[in-house]
């Protein structure tokens, strides 16, 4: 069990060599980074929110709006239907989640129903009863002449938790076009979106990017009321009031629109920020798909000398007249943006909408000093934590505790390798998972010479006891190692921010210390025993 070959030798040289050239660049100054040749690794350990400083906000899914919004869906949905089957009615009313469609003909009610029935969607299968799916949608009556339709609880419930996944992916897309590095998104209970974005100066920014649903719409303008006048009697039935600019107190130009939506915002496939040639002031410049180019041009083709209306979020942002039909499938949205307003809008429609509104529970916000803080804080930890090891090695087991400590710098070494290879963010806790595998590496060591101390005295010779001591003991550093990694998985997996970033820095130096410990500690006793050929114990 001493002898190794050359190549294993060699082997176990080069191993620790890329470790570290991988953890090297965590040491170097940015201006020594950027002058490695690109081939060259050069990535670094990512600081979490808790060491260089960011902001962190909880996200609430706005249930009730969610629900509002599909109630009045489908009352608008069931107004189409009833239209298309030619089923005539008196009334279609919304009461909290119920759609009610008065019939002029009560032998038009079955009719009615089944029509209703269509607008139901599929909530998943039931735990009872695998296979048949579950309906968002109860269709009843209320008297002869009157069906119903209602929203279930667990269809909008199934719609929140839905509406959160899809936030997810739209808030992804925000966060990275800001340029920022390695923000944390992830989901908090069945309603909650936690976002920590490292690195961000202007929390402000972040919650105005989120906060918005950007929900684009380009919808005409109802021609019957002028733009700019309020109304003075009862909208139509298709039409709605909005507000074009406005601040605080003051809610703006009132603009009739109509409820039906020309093109809306996924028709859009790139947003960017630009500036007008004529009076140099910014814009964001549109294209629609296919689908959107085509349905736009039709409405303007068919309406010359209308206005339409840009909604933003329930908000006209222009409503500028058609002069002539859009037929290039592109165009340009202005309303008194700066520059930055005009860029975080085309983040926007470039990322998509969100399916709700996103409230924020809570507000974090780390300073860059704060988090130097506790950069100094944990390195001292790691420093007295090392020492005190270091030492207590090298006066128990002499020249072995040296071997071990030797491997106890590689250890840490290889940990801050991977973690830089594989983009890993370090955290606070991160920090305490290091001084914690730092105790764990020299255990496999205290194993093994305890065992070859045991062996000597039993009589076996200095060779014999070492190639016994390592044989043995392995089995139970694999053991003891393989209940701590359980361990650390089943945090990664049911914990969340800071205990993942816990577990991910336990695991790799759970890794490491078996290389370290059983591997490099037997080559470098294999080499000193060739070297010294000793006849007693060293410790």
């Amino acid at each position: 069990m001493l002898h190794f070959s050359t190549w294993k030798t060699a082997a176990i040289g080069a191993l620790c060599l890329l470790g570290v050239i991988f953890a090297l660049p965590n040491v170097l100054p940015q201006s020594v980074r950027d002058s490695y040749p690109s081939w060259f690794p050069a990535r670094t350990i990512v600081l979490g929110l808790d060491l260089q400083g960011g902001s962190q906000l909880l996200l609430e899914v706005d249930g009730e709006a969610l629900r509002k919004s599909r109630a009045i869906g489908l009352q608008e949905e069931a107004r189409r239907v009833m239209r298309e089957a030619r089923i005539g009615t008196t009334g279609i009313d919304l009461n909290g989640m119920t759609v009610a469609v008065t019939l002029r003909d009560p032998n038009d009610l079955a009719k009615a129903q089944e029509r209703l029935r269509t607008l139901a969607q599929p909530i998943g299968s039931s735990a009872f009863s695998p296979g048949t799916g579950q309906l968002d949608l109860e269709v009843g009556q209320r008297n002869a002449n009157v069906a119903t339709a209602t929203l279930t609880d667990q269809g909008l419930q199934a719609r929140v938790r839905q509406a959160v996944d899809q936030s997810l992916e739209v808030i992804r897309r925000r966060v990275d076009q800001l340029g920022t590095v390695e923000p944390s998104i992830q989901r908090q209970g069945a309603d909650r979106v936690l976002v920590q974005v490292p690195g961000l100066a202007d929390p402000q920014r972040l919650k105005d990017i989120l906060g918005q649903t950007a929900k684009l719409e380009f919808r005409l303008v109802d021609p019957n009321f002028p733009i700019g006048q309020p109304p003075s009697g009862p909208l139509p039935a298709g039409s709605e009031l909005m507000y074009e600019g406005g601040s605080e107190g003051n809610p703006g130009i009132p603009v009739v629109v109509e409820r039906r939506v020309i093109v809306s915002g996924e028709d859009l496939t790139d947003a960017q920020p630009g500036f007008d040639q004529n009076n140099r002031q910014p814009i964001v410049s549109f294209k629609f798909n296919t689908r959107g180019a085509q349905a736009f041009a039709q409405v303007t083709r068919e309406n010359v000398g209308r206005p339409f209306a840009i909604v933003l979020d329930n908000k006209v942002i222009s409503a500028p007249r058609i002069n002539e039909p859009i037929t290039g499938g592109s165009g340009q949205i202005s309303g008194n943006f700066t520059v930055e307003s005009a860029n975080d809008l085309a983040v926007l429609l470039r990322a998509g909408a969100l399916p709700a509104p996103l409230n924020v529970v809570e507000e974090r916000t780390v300073g860059p000093g704060l988090g130097q803080d506790s950069i100094t804080a944990g390195t001292r930890a790691t420093w007295v934590a090392a020492i005190f090891v270091i030492v207590f090695m090298f006066a128990t087991y002499g020249v072995f505790g040296f071997f071990a400590n030797i491997a106890l710098v590689v250890h840490v070494v290889f940990i801050f390798a991977l973690m830089s290879l594989l983009g890993a963010t370090l955290t606070l806790p991160g920090i305490a998972g290091i001084v914690l595998t730092i105790g764990t590496a020299v255990d496999s060591n205290v194993l093994i010479y305890e065992r070859i101390r045991e062996e000597f005295r039993a009589g076996r010779s200095m060779v014999s006891a070492i190639e016994s001591g390592f044989k043995h003991a392995f089995a139970v550093i694999v053991d003891s190692n393989s209940t701590m990694a359980i361990a650390a998985i089943i945090l990664f997996l049911l914990g969340s921010g800071p205990v993942r970033g816990f577990a991910v820095v336990f695991l790799l130096g759970i890794l490491t210390t078996v290389i370290t410990a059983v591997t490099m500690t037997r080559l470098m006793i294999a080499l000193w025993y060739r070297r010294t050929r000793p006849t007693t114990m060293p410790f």
